[in-house]
């Protein structure tokens, strides 16, 4: 449950991740008109830019329907059709994302923190869950980050994988660009 040895996340080439309690703390607010508004940490989001500016496919596979999760993604540098609203099989959308980028699910860093996400934690080359996470997940992840959700755990896990393959490389005139 401690963090893999770096031989480990060196084989990492792509990263995918839940929103409700791993993006953010899991909270949600409700409007009078059931629009829904969700908190998430700048940290984490720079992290998310980090690995799409450095070449790593990044996936959302979230239960959550919100345009407003696909804009923040967008933000991020996350591509549109790799931003699964709605799962509700969670593996079959890792698989297709792994298929869109011929990748290996051993391969793949996934994060996640209820019950819909173990099937695909188990899956992952790493499974990863935020301190504050349900424990049946934590018992089937790999690695439980000492962050709890929206508070660090996705900066956590790409910042130290993309640091053990080298890759945390801040370029200042392609951040200007890309956002």
């Amino acid at each position: 449950m401690a963090v893999p040895d770096i031989s480990v996340l060196k084989r990492i080439k792509a990263f995918a991740f839940d929103v409700d309690g791993v993006m953010t703390d899991g909270g949600i607010l409700c409007d009078l008109e059931g629009q829904l508004y969700r908190t998430f940490d700048a940290k984490d989001g720079f992290a998310v830019r980090m690995a799409t500016m450095n070449g790593y496919p990044v996936a959302v596979i979230t239960g959550g329907r919100s345009g407003s999760i696909r804009e923040r993604f967008r933000s991020c540098g996350i591509k549109e059709d790799d931003v699964y609203l709605g799962s509700r099989d969670k593996i079959a959308d890792f698989n297709d994302f792994c298929r869109k980028y011929s990748l290996k699910p051993e391969e793949i860093m996934y994060f996640g923190d209820d019950l819909p996400d173990i099937e695909t934690i188990v899956a992952a080359g790493i499974g990863i869950c935020p301190s504050d996470a349900v424990q049946d997940v934590k018992d089937s992840a790999d690695w439980v980050s000492d962050y709890p959700g929206g508070k660090g755990c996705i900066r956590d896990g790409f910042e130290r994988t993309m640091k053990a393959a080298g890759r945390w490389v801040f370029d200042a005139c392609d951040y200007k660009k890309r956002f």
